[in-house]
């Protein structure tokens, strides 16, 4: 396919909230930007207004219009209802690339790729796990029924995009040699993101930022902020902005340990408010791919203190003095006091802002995709001529 003539790129994911929402976006503004056409189909049920802010942004850029379906966390007998809607959906704007991300989008994607395919539609589809799936273990019942599901669509599946080298690394431990083509794109932030973000003259200690479930940590978060305190001797202040099902759980558990007063909560903002309100940001996760608030953080000249967990090694560096073990809240308090007692510890722990532009830059992961899709639907033209002889 000539890189000239525009695609008509669909992304299908669930919950439009987080690093996948962030990943998109960044997709469909630069896709547009280079005159192709984009749409989106996600879950109608997650997100409020914060995300419906970041929606109206984007709109401008979905020529392909936004489809919103209700798509459930778990699996479900909802799930054949919405796929034979978003399938209609899909047919009906007749794309050229499918894009699934996280393991429903994926499916769906998928899926409707391979219906478009029995009807001698020609599509690309492709799927970006973003963790996802990829979290589960074989040790389960759950974990070996989802990952070979995940084996089982590599069928389906003309190219799978890894975001880091631990999802690449994870997903042929768990699930195997992928049989199908494969690429190492980076997440990647745009340029306006690399701005240094001072904070505020009433700024807190720490903050976290992020969804507010098990999986992200912020259990750990306000344990390890207790044990700081007592390891500094003195009393800290902090903040959880974010929005999430635990939400009252983690709350209950601030004021039963009397931290009520000194670690707030903030309903989800966007990052460039959330880093003013301080200099040190918390990333306690249990499990991550390759997370776009460490890139968003450190874009932004923060002092991150994170998990030493998925791909957040590759972006700090595999021996950075920030990286703690996970589930491990005596090792996050304890780096957690390092930053902010010990003078310069920000610049011996933090990797150069120049050096995480150069690797994860937003332009140069769009421009590695759209390569990727024009490749892909070159491939049965090229392949022609062969099966003629």
């Amino acid at each position: 396919m000539s890189s000239q003539r525009p695609l008509r790129i669909i992304h299908c994911f669930r919950s439009p909230v987080g690093g996948i929402f962030r990943h998109v976006r960044d997709l469909v503004m630069e896709h547009s930007r280079a005159g192709h056409e984009i749409g989106i189909l996600c879950d109608s049920s997650t997100g409020g207004d914060h995300e419906e802010a970041l929606f109206d942004d984007i709109r401008p850029f979905l020529s392909l219009g936004l489809t919103r379906v209700p798509i459930r966390r778990s699996i479900s007998f909802s799930d054949m209802a919405v796929m034979w809607d978003g399938y209609k959906k899909i047919k009906s704007l007749r794309p050229d690339v499918l894009h699934g991300h996280g393991a429903k989008g994926g499916v769906l994607a998928r899926i409707a790729g391979s219906a478009l395919r029995v009807n001698r539609y020609r599509v690309a589809r492709l799927y970006t796990a973003h963790g996802g799936s990829l979290h589960y273990s074989r040790s389960s019942l759950v974990g070996q029924f989802v990952l070979r599901m995940e084996r089982l669509q590599e069928y389906l599946t003309d190219a799978l995009v890894f975001i880091c080298d631990y999802e690449r690394d994870t997903y042929t431990k768990r699930i195997g040699r992928p049989r199908t083509k494969t690429r190492l794109i980076y997440n990647g932030i745009a340029d306006r993101d690399f701005e240094l973000i001072p904070t505020r003259s009433d700024a807190v200690h720490y903050i976290y930022v992020g969804m507010l479930r098990d999986l992200k940590g912020p259990d750990l978060f306000v344990d390890a902020f207790a044990k700081a305190e007592r390891i500094l001797g003195r009393p800290l202040s902090a903040l959880m902005i974010g929005d999430g099902p635990d939400r009252d759980r983690y709350r209950d558990m601030m004021i039963e340990r009397g931290l009520g007063k000194r670690i707030g909560m903030l309903p989800a903002m966007r990052v460039q408010q959330a880093f003013a309100m301080a200099q040190n940001l918390v990333v306690p996760s249990r499990a991550e791919a390759m997370p776009y608030i460490v890139l968003e953080g450190l874009a932004a000249g923060k002092t991150l203190i994170a998990t030493r967990v998925g791909g957040i090694p590759e972006a700090l560096g595999k021996d950075s003095p920030a990286l703690v073990e996970p589930e491990n809240s005596d090792d996050l308090a304890r780096v957690m006091a390092e930053a902010v007692s010990i003078p310069g510890w920000h610049e011996t722990a933090m990797p150069p802002v120049s050096q995480i532009k150069q690797v994860f830059s937003a332009s140069v992961m769009a421009q590695d995709v759209l390569k990727l899709y024009q490749e892909l639907l070159e491939e049965p033209r090229r392949k022609k001529p062969d099966s003629a002889t």
